[in-house]
């Protein structure tokens, strides 16, 4: 885990930890420019509590890296133009007040605030902002730790599962040649009834053909009785 030693003299660890801009607001409310975007110098100043001074001789001593995190130098019709969008978003009283820089103006973006409070020594807030982040960082590896173990509890009954379903795959073999056995059984009974179906028609017209030889018989009978009576 990297430590507050580590976070101020590796430029690798600082670049892993440039997305957690919202620590800055998590230890002390950073006031920007009308534009929401940019910071002077003043007010890096202030949000660390120490002097512009200390701020120039950061900025100065690693000014690469904080180019490359946003840090800019307006001078001439870019820093007249900027100066005049700000004037323009500037909203009630006051915008006379703007502060405007005579020949160059040097902005700060959140990023680049957070890249200071990871080089800044003394100052109360940037220890502050690098301890937020160390936490932070802790409790990221442990949720992944955490998340980790989780997957590897489904893995492990997913494991279970597949050798359950390697045993079952017999049994389900069996049982299906079971139910394709019974279907030609069941086949095979169909046929019978059917064949019983068509002999018990065919007994059905014989024994009404009986029925009638014997009503005939009968008549025959009563016809006789009444012949032998006379």
């Amino acid at each position: 885990m990297a430590t507050e030693v580590a976070l101020l003299e590796s430029r690798a660890l600082r670049d892993e930890q440039m997305g957690r801009v919202d620590v800055l607001d998590k230890v002390k409310c950073l006031v920007m420019l009308p534009d929401g975007i940019h910071v002077r110098t003043e007010g890096v100043a202030r949000y660390f509590e120490v002097s512009t001074e200390v701020v120039k001789k950061v900025t100065q001593r690693h000014r690469v890296e904080l180019v490359e995190n946003g840090l800019r130098t307006l001078r001439g019709s870019e820093l007249h133009v900027f100066h005049r969008d700000m004037l323009s978003l500037w909203s009630g009283k006051g915008a006379e007040s703007y502060p405007q820089a005579a020949t160059q103006l040097r902005l700060y973006t959140r990023r680049t605030v957070l890249n200071v409070a990871m080089l800044l020594r003394d100052s109360d807030v940037a220890r502050c902002v690098r301890t937020y982040l160390l936490d932070a960082e802790q409790d990221l590896r442990a949720g992944y730790a955490s998340l980790e173990h989780r997957v590897t509890r489904v893995e492990n009954h997913l494991a279970g599962v597949g050798t359950a379903l390697q045993e079952l795959g017999p049994v389900l073999g069996r049982m299906s040649h079971r139910l394709d056995s019974l279907d030609r059984r069941l086949e095979v009974t169909h046929q019978v009834v059917g064949a019983m179906s068509v002999r018990l028609g065919g007994v059905s017209e014989d024994v009404a053909r009986l029925d009638g030889r014997m009503d005939a018989l009968a008549r025959n009978l009563k016809e006789l009785n009444r012949r032998n009576k006379r």
